[in-house]
């Protein structure tokens, strides 16, 4: 086999990653979900992409913040026939999800080195239990994976200029759909490190995706200053924080059904639920602990990054939004067991789960190389020699950890979601052709979930 056809293994491998994570969203949203619009997607995105073209609505501001991504996608979707625009979304979405858990993949390489292991982080995206209840497959939460990209891509090390073209692109992408990805502007940092002893251009490779990620931030934070916000800010006690955090993102990692969480808080009390965040927190720390004593700095930053992140990323979402507290600690009994996932929840679940995946890699790897920078110290010889109890006691524990999170995964792999009992977008338009050729001016108001649309005759006809 020659060098370039070997070399085109990892990038097939890498398609194929993303194709399979693309599926598994796929399936885990049912026919059902999969065919019906929801909110967003039906409702704001939809009527402005009408009322303001496909240019004009590209960098609107909505809820405070540009949303580029889920725009394209609407653009996309009204390429092809009206009736077809839930399934071409929810597709769509799907192949973007899948996207990212390929490129988080690949952008880990120097963090986790182990293929098998970073297999596991790339498919935390699609295999969170919690996702497919509102995150996935939809355009109204596709932020919430691009804020899963955002770490990764920034901290990336880059290796040529035309992946620093790509990425750069990327982050473009990334930082003009998901605000809070400037949380993570801070990692742009490690890509330039440590200082390139490379000549001529080659030490400008991270200039690229530094730039873009930048600009993209500061258009964010421009918009949110200048745009106003329709929903109303929250006032949060500090126990309602902590109790949100305990019963949806900690809980929701082991169980999709957060009612059956609750379930347990009123018959066992807080400590079902405390127990376990105090457990993942040690995980972390020590994983972090371990990467800095045996040379794997950029592990300890993410490893501490990413689970901070998770914290941060759900504080600010019962901060800035009223509705997202569900005032949990002061909840009487029947108000938690009716609890359902947050899709805040999900996005600081999918940090923290990678935070946790990160920590448990660096406690598995008992033999740590140079993969970031291509060579050993004495120390980190000295602490990968195998044999040692300590060793051996820190691998086990590790892989408890893998265990633990795959084992969540399987049984929650078949989930309920928002969507799972519809309304239908494509059936409703059964007729509407000759409805629309009577009178081309009327406008169809075509149920979604939890909302309504209102589709004009025009799209119907063809004429867009």
């Amino acid at each position: 086999m020659g060098r370039a056809e070997r070399s085109w293994w990892p990038v097939l491998a890498t398609v194929v990653l993303g194709v399979l994570a693309a599926a598994t969203a796929w399936v885990r949203l049912g026919p059902e979900a999969r065919g019906t619009v929801w909110a967003e997607d039906g409702g704001l995105f939809l009527r402005e992409r009408l009322a303001l073209g496909p240019v004009g609505s590209l960098f609107h501001p909505y809820a405070g913040y540009l949303h580029l991504v889920p725009r394209l996608v609407v653009d996309l979707a009204l390429l092809f026939p009206v009736p077809w625009y839930a399934l071409v979304v929810s597709a769509t979405c799907c192949l973007l999800t899948g996207a990212v858990c390929a490129g988080v993949f690949v952008l880990a390489r120097d963090v986790v080195p182990s293929r098998p292991l970073r297999l596991l982080l790339a498919a935390v995206p699609v295999l969170l239990p919690t996702a497919p209840w509102e995150v996935s497959g939809n355009v109204a939460n596709l932020h919430t994976f691009g804020l899963v990209l955002a770490p990764w891509l920034y901290a990336y090390r880059v290796r040529s200029w035309w992946g620093a073209g790509v990425l750069a692109g990327v982050a473009v992408l990334v930082g003009a759909t998901e605000a809070q990805a400037v949380l993570f502007l801070p990692l742009l940092v490690l890509a330039w490190l440590p200082v390139r002893r490379d000549a001529g251009s080659a030490r400008l490779l991270p200039l690229p995706v530094t730039v873009a990620a930048l600009a993209a931030g500061v258009a964010q934070v421009v918009t949110a200053l200048t745009t106003p916000r329709a929903s109303a800010p929250g006032d949060p006690t500090a126990t309602d924080v902590v109790a949100g955090w305990l019963l949806q993102t900690v809980g929701g990692l082991w169980d999709a059904d957060v009612g059956s969480v609750a379930g347990a808080v009123v018959d066992a009390g807080w400590a079902v639920v405390a127990v376990p965040a105090v457990l993942l927190a040690l995980v972390v720390v020590l994983g972090a602990a371990v990467a800095v004593r045996t040379g794997r700095w950029r592990a300890a930053v993410l490893a501490v990054v990413l689970a901070g992140g998770a914290a941060v990323v759900w504080t600010a979402a019962l901060v800035a939004n009223a509705s997202a507290d569900g005032r949990w600690s002061q909840a009487d009994p029947a108000a938690l067991l009716a609890a359902t996932p947050s899709r805040y929840a999900a996005a600081a679940g999918m940090l923290l789960t990678g935070a946790v995946v990160v920590a448990a890699a660096v406690l598995v790897d008992r033999a740590p190389g140079a993969a970031a920078t291509g060579r050993r110290s004495a120390t980190v010889v000295r602490a990968s020699r195998p044999g040692g109890p300590t060793a051996v006691v820190r691998s086990a524990l590790g892989w408890c950890v893998v265990a633990l999170v795959v084992t969540s995964w399987v049984g929650n792999l078949s989930t309920d979601t928002q969507r799972s009992d519809g309304p239908a977008w494509a059936p409703q338009f059964a007729g509407a052709d000759a409805t629309c050729r009577a009178d081309p001016s009327a406008v169809l108001d075509v149920r979604t979930r939890p909302w309504g649309a209102e589709v004009p005759c025009s799209l119907v006809l063809g004429d867009r």
